[in-house]
């Protein structure tokens, strides 16, 4: 059964990318808190884990698109001193233009991709803190990197997920917390039937599974990367666009306009 690990909280761990983490890591050692809203599907998950690693397995049920539902989880993971990973994996998604879909549709998208990711990291951070050591990982999307795609707000609160990532890394790595930020392509999830999109309407070619990108997320974690994508074959790629966003630095604050917007 291998070395136990401590907990890990999978937020959105009913299916997807959440089922194969909280599979995963029972299998590294880990025991578990399913976080959903899905009661019946996170017991049929926790029974397998349970029966296949013989690792604890415990459902949390929540809705973190309610303020009372995120609270309840932050206190729990700020207090337990047994939880060493938390991996903010619930998210939603809307494909169409913001002027189609609804003002309660973007609160709710706002609320659980940002809100509740932010609230629940911060939770994290401070239960690491007390102790030098703990994982936070944070899934963000590609899209982050493409705001032209996929509607405005989605793809802005998954580019929230990849700053925000960066910055806790800046200020907390070197206390002990591994933090990770994922960057999927598409993914073969239930989010492209709950956005209004479905997953048969995109190019096959470019869909991977949820247990390939999962897989490929933990060697990444295993390789120290802190913005871990997929995808990308040569990570000179990301480094390339970081460096040159770094480059702009001493351009982006100064005491005058730049020459060309002086009239």
């Amino acid at each position: 059964m291998g070395i136990k690990l401590g907990m890990a909280v999978v937020t959105g761990a009913s299916s997807g990318i959440g089922a194969v983490y909280a599979d995963r890591l029972a299998k590294r050692g880990y025991d578990v808190l399913l976080v959903a809203r899905d009661v019946a599907r996170l017991e049929e998950l926790a029974d397998k884990i349970r029966t296949e690693t013989g690792r604890l397995a415990e459902v949390f049920q929540a809705d973190l698109t309610k303020t009372a539902d995120v609270l309840r989880l932050e206190t729990r993971i700020a207090a337990d001193t047994n939880i060493n990973m938390v991996i903010n994996n619930a998210g939603a998604s809307v494909s169409k233009p913001i002027t189609e879909v609804s003002a309660d549709q973007i609160d709710s998208l706002i609320q659980l991709n940002i809100t509740a990711l932010t609230r629940l990291s911060a939770a994290a951070i401070k239960n690491f803190l007390n102790k030098k050591s703990g994982t936070l990982i944070n899934i963000s999307s590609v899209l982050a990197l493409a705001p032209e795609l996929m509607g405005g707000v989605y793809s802005a609160s998954k580019a929230y997920v990849l700053n925000f990532t960066q910055a806790l890394d800046k200020q907390y790595a070197n206390q002990g917390i591994k933090i990770q930020v994922v960057l999927p392509g598409m993914t073969r999830t239930e989010i492209w039937d709950r956005s209004g999109l479905g997953i048969n309407y995109l190019p096959q070619e470019q869909v991977m599974e949820a247990g390939d990108m999962v897989d490929a997320a933990l060697v990444g974690l295993d390789n120290g990367e802190v913005v871990t994508i997929p995808t990308l074959s040569e990570i000179a790629g990301w480094i390339n666009l970081d460096q040159a966003r770094l480059a702009l630095g001493p351009n982006l604050s100064r005491a005058l306009p730049a020459q060309r917007y002086r009239k």
